[in-house]
């Protein structure tokens, strides 16, 4: 298992947008360097990769939970 853990402080969005699709799902398979949601912080969006590559096993924070730097947001089965 491998966690991919936030880069800065603020909100975490599982979408790109309202009304969009979800970056990744739980089950999902992801690649590295694959966007799996983003963080905001006064309306900066930074982007949060997966360094690893393997299958979405939970979020550990909800959409739109607010996060700081270091919480795990997902955790991942390394392929």
């Amino acid at each position: 298992m491998a966690d991919i853990i936030s880069p800065i402080p603020g909100v975490f969005y599982r979408c790109p947008g309202p009304g969009k699709d979800p970056f990744v799902q739980v089950g999902d398979t992801v690649a590295v360097g694959q966007t799996v949601g983003i963080v905001e912080i006064m309306k900066q969006f930074t982007e949060v990769q997966s360094d690893v590559a393997g299958v979405v096993a939970s979020f550990a924070v909800e959409d739109a939970g607010m996060v700081n730097p270091g919480d795990v947001l997902v955790t991942v089965t390394e392929a």
